[in-house]
């Protein structure tokens, strides 16, 4: 068996090196989120992205949508498509400004499925709609994969009555969002099977 001494002048100067980079990638992923809220900030939203799970989600879309005619709405995995478009027509939303995916199974694949959709249409800046209590989850997802394409949003709420989900989840996914950045690969197959 062989021990190594190293000496404390070693050790120091590799916590140092450790410590300088830790602090450097905190401060660019700092300086990236905030840079991503000031875009967002200045940049009009040009569409609604709205997310699947409630059916309140889309109502509250569709009034809003009633009040800016200039918004294409884009709902990811909501209701089923009768019902949408029902519920759009009724508010008078022309069909022609709203699109419906139904290739998302989860909030990680409601960004995923459908980001290189917004950006081949040169949509840049979105409102996000979803619940309150799934806001705050939906908003790192969002930074992390509408962000790597370079859209902001601004989110837009939705009172749900609930108290905002763990930060597991928000962890988790955020995980995910990045595994995807890298790999392409999202885990919903993965994370479906644990479920309960």
């Amino acid at each position: 068996m062989v021990v190594r001494v190293v000496s404390s002048k070693k050790l120091y100067k590799g916590l140092k090196i450790s410590r300088i980079s830790w602090f450097l990638v905190g401060f660019l992923v700092t300086f990236w989120f905030g840079y991503q809220q000031f875009a967002g900030s200045i940049e009009p939203p040009q569409a609604l992205l709205v997310l699947g799970g409630a059916i309140e989600r889309e109502v509250f879309a569709a009034e809003f949508a009633q009040q800016h005619p200039h918004l294409d709405i884009w709902v990811s995995s909501g209701t089923n498509p009768e019902y949408a478009e029902w519920l759009f027509s009724q508010a008078g939303i022309s069909q022609t400004r709203l699109h419906l995916d139904y290739d998302a199974v989860d909030t990680v694949t409601n960004f995923t499925t459908i980001v290189d959709k917004l950006k081949s249409q040169g949509i840049t800046s979105v409102y996000l709609v979803t619940s309150d209590d799934h806001m705050r989850r939906a908003r790192v997802i969002g930074q992390i994969i509408l962000g790597s394409r370079g859209i902001t949003f601004k989110p837009l709420p939705v009172p749900s009555g609930r108290s905002p989900e763990p930060i597991e989840k928000v962890i988790r996914d955020g995980i995910r969002g990045i595994v995807w950045l890298t790999t392409g690969y999202t885990g919903a197959n993965f994370f479906h099977q644990f479920s309960p």
